[in-house]
């Protein structure tokens, strides 16, 4: 991999999609067909290469966006493969601007799904020009005169230009590589991504720079390692940029910091190289400006111009996080005090640009951009050994004009025939709007609705299980609507240890006979713990520690070894979406246990009077 300093041999795309249409497959077939890696390297062999951290292989989801590049002939390729899922959207609105062009992968079976339109209309607005290319084609399912149509559609109503509405498409298999320019009669035959090489090359813009200016350059990615520190990432607006080179930092609050750049660096593949040079157009990553913050501008110390720190929609959810206040407090975690999670979260501010956080007692609200977002940051902490406390999501409101607005959504689902009446009646309890309803030639139901975002909590879980499994939902923000009335308590009571100490088998057949369990034998508990759902609406306390009382006549075996169903172990989401307002979940690295806020029993009876 070489520099170029000739930025028209520089092109700039981003590889934009729906969640699971095939981006990150992609740009496994281009770093693979580019030459990137040697034939015997371990990358020619692996599937979603830019998926790199551990939750992203766990989940199959891109989380942060990545850049690469590939090097075709005389061009170099930037590459930036962003995230599908709406919950990470503030990444491609951040990144957005590295680009010149952008590639819309479709899937072919399904079209234009929610975050389709989402990342189509943010490219659009900042004038990338598309290339479409319609994935999956070899699918039973596939429908390409439909999905087209409905791109054609998608384009009317976003482009900014008419220009805009004048893309090429391209058809692909992306998981084998292969893609055309007109639709094959038949996609098993011989084929490469030649065509997608050449329609970056031929068709997405060179990026428009200014050599002779004095040296800018917008912060839009950071990155660490234990070598060099940290990595300012991001495209040169303008000038050139030398390793050693004097520079300013403008900062967001307004002030300006002189630094210096310690050494240039460029992506290749999954790797970077040392370059003695940057020039306007590419993008780069620079050491030794350990203050950089995604959003600042690094400038010619002599002209510290600032360009427009970057502006990302605002979060819709919020949840408290604080230092664990349970009885087993410090025994699992190896963070657990107020001041250490406040720096952890200051340092997620630096690079998570769609979240918000502010102090709120001893603990703080953190606002993002949905449950995933959220908890794929509890996850991340949890694993780095940080032991705390959270509470129910809550929707971020707006007050505007003298009303109180909250968020709404539009939600796609994809569901048979026969569970059409269950979505309907889940939806309806929830106040859900109906919007449109129909049918596609695979005999799949697709429902359309807008729904309140507090509304929507907790409802995926409800309805995977109520339609077992068969259900598809998406979901995409669709502003703001006046305050609704309070929701109703969907869920029934729990059951609450009555006091601290070890299960036992005898004391969980109590349990069992009155609702599900969620903690097996000889596990330790605390009092005002959750372990079970009730069956009734309300609460019940419950002594699970009890053991069986044992005289002459009542032997340990007299009646029998106690038959237990397994218990129910919720996932972090499920968790977060089974907490009501007077409910916490304790998270630490090994458990995640719910509880009530008020722990004392007498205390809690006298709070709910």
């Amino acid at each position: 991999m070489r520099a170029t300093q000739d930025p028209s041999k520089i092109r700039n795309i981003a590889v934009i999609a729906h969640v699971d249409h095939g981006k990150t497959t992609l740009v496994d077939g281009l770093l693979k067909q580019s030459q990137t890696f040697r034939d015997n390297q371990a990358e020619m062999k692996q599937d979603l290469i830019m998926d790199s951290g551990d939750q992203e292989k766990e989940r199959g989801i891109t989380i942060t966006a990545k850049v690469t590049a590939v090097q075709r002939g005389e061009h170099r390729i930037n590459i930036i493969d962003t995230p599908g899922h709406a919950d990470f959207s503030g990444e491609v609105e951040r990144t957005l601007n590295l680009a010149d062009g952008c590639l819309l992968i479709v899937d072919a079976q399904e079209g234009p799904m929610p975050q389709t339109k989402f990342v189509l209309g943010k490219a659009l607005a900042a004038e990338l020009k598309p290339i479409v290319v319609i994935n999956k084609i070899d699918k039973p399912g596939s429908r390409i005169k439909e999905v087209e149509d409905e791109l054609a559609d998608l384009f009317l109503e976003l482009a900014v230009h008419e220009d805009q509405l004048h893309y090429p498409v391209y058809y692909g298999v992306g998981r084998e590589g292969k893609a055309w320019s007109e639709f094959p009669e038949d996609p098993d035959t011989d084929a490469d991504l030649s065509p997608i090489f050449e329609a970056i090359v031929d068709k997405v813009p060179a990026p428009k720079v200014e050599l002779d200016k004095p040296f800018q350059m917008l912060v839009t990615a950071l990155t660490w390692d234990n070598f060099k520190g940290k990595y300012a990432i991001g495209r040169i607006t303008r000038g050139r940029i030398n390793a050693g080179a004097p520079v300013a930092l403008c900062k967001k609050a307004g002030t300006v910091q002189k630094t210096k750049v310690d050494q240039v660096f460029m992506s290749h593949g999954v790797s970077k190289f040392e370059v003695p040079e940057g020039v306007a157009g590419d993008i780069v990553q620079l050491t030794g400006i350990a203050d950089a913050q995604i959003g600042e501008t690094v400038a010619d110390v002599d002209n510290p111009d600032a360009l427009p720190v970057i502006e990302v929609e605002a979060p819709t959810l919020k949840i408290y996080l604080g230092p664990n206040t349970s009885p087993l407090k410090g025994t699992e975690g190896e963070f657990n005090t107020s001041r250490q999670i406040k720096n952890r979260l200051a340092k997620e501010l630096e690079i998570n640009v769609g979240l918000r956080v502010e102090d709120s007692g001893i603990g703080f609200l953190v606002s993002g951009r949905g449950e995933l977002h959220l908890s794929v940051l509890i996850e991340t902490m949890r694993r780095e050994g940080y032991e705390f406390e959270v509470g129910r999501p809550q929707v971020v409101t707006i007050e505007k004009d003298g009303l109180t607005l909250e968020p709404i959504e539009e939600v796609i689902i994809e569901v048979p025939a026969e569970h059409v009446g269950t979505i309907q009646m889940e939806f309806g309890s929830r106040r859900a709007t109906f919007k449109e309803q129909f049918t596609n030639v695979n005999g799949v139901t697709k429902l359309i609705y807008d729904i309140p975002t507090r509304a929507l909590l907790g409802a995926k879980g409800i309805l995977l299980t109520n339609t077992k499994g068969t259900i598809i939902m998406h979901t995409l923000a669709a502003g703001h609507q006046p305050l609704g009335q309070q929701l109703q308590q969907l869920r029934s009571g729990v059951l609450i240890a009555h006091e601290a100490g070890t299960t036992t088998p005898y004391a969980l057949q109590n349990v069992e006979a009155r609702g599900v369990c969620f903690v097996g034998a000889g596990v330790t508990v605390y009092g005002g713990q959750i372990i079970g759902l009730n069956t009734r609406s309300d609460d019940m306390e419950i002594n699970v520690c009890r053991e069986k009382q044992l005289t002459n006549m009542r032997s340990s075996s007299s009646d029998g070894v106690v038959q237990l169903t397994p218990p129910v172990v919720f996932s972090l989401e499920e968790c977060l979406d089974f907490l009501e307002n007077d409910e916490l979940l304790e998270v630490t690295p090994k458990n995640l246990r719910l509880r009530k806020k008020i722990l004392d029993h007498n205390l809690r009876k006298r709070a709910n009077k």
